[in-house]
């Protein structure tokens, strides 16, 4: 698998984003460790990773379509199993995104409940421990108080943070999924 540098992607006005990719044979897009016919077969990591990461790089509403140049032409016609084998792929991947995106909204709902009853039981101790003067007692209440709202981290990373590259990686995979895919026979120079 070969591209030429930023050179491999073309931007027409009014069209669709290019991701050009070069391969020797068919047989290079694919996973060759994975046993499944073509139409279900996992798409070479570094396949995926390049047409991924040029994806990434069009503003998320532009439209993308996937250019296949191939060496070496198969006896049969590549072009509705690639196809079919690049929707499918990205398909799949678009669906274990979401299954990862409310995994992690119910980790998020369970460590809001811990954290916000660890918070509140923490704030409940440290008010009881208002009325001595001690410089131990005012260290405890401190404590109590840090130790409430450290437990309140998880679940404020979580809605924060954690779940924007699960969604936009699920919103990537969900148009690749639907792009246009192109096969062609490069021409020998």
């Amino acid at each position: 698998m070969t591209s030429s540098s930023p050179a491999a992607v073309s931007a027409e006005r009014g069209r669709s984003h290019s991701i050009k990719l070069k391969l020797r044979d068919m047989d290079q897009l694919f996973n060759s460790m994975d046993p499944s016919p073509f139409i279900e077969k996992d798409l070479d990591d570094k396949a995926e990773e390049f047409i991924v990461g040029w994806a990434l790089e069009f503003p998320r509403e532009a439209p993308v379509k996937l250019l296949v140049h191939l060496d070496q032409w198969p006896a049969q016609d590549p072009k509705d199993l690639i196809r079919q084998a690049v929707h499918n792929h990205f398909a799949h991947k678009a669906e274990l995104a979401n299954l990862e995106f409310r995994r992690l909204m119910k980790q998020g709902r369970t460590s809001l409940m811990i954290g916000s009853s660890c918070l509140a039981a923490c704030l409940v101790a440290s008010n009881m421990l208002l009325h001595g003067d001690a410089t131990w007692a005012s260290i405890l209440r401190e404590g109590l108080t840090i130790t409430g709202w450290v437990a309140m981290w998880r679940p404020m990373q979580i809605y924060l943070y954690d779940w924007w590259p699960v969604r936009r990686r699920s919103r990537i995979y969900l148009k690749l999924s639907h792009m246009p895919v192109e096969v062609i026979a490069r021409a020998k120079s």
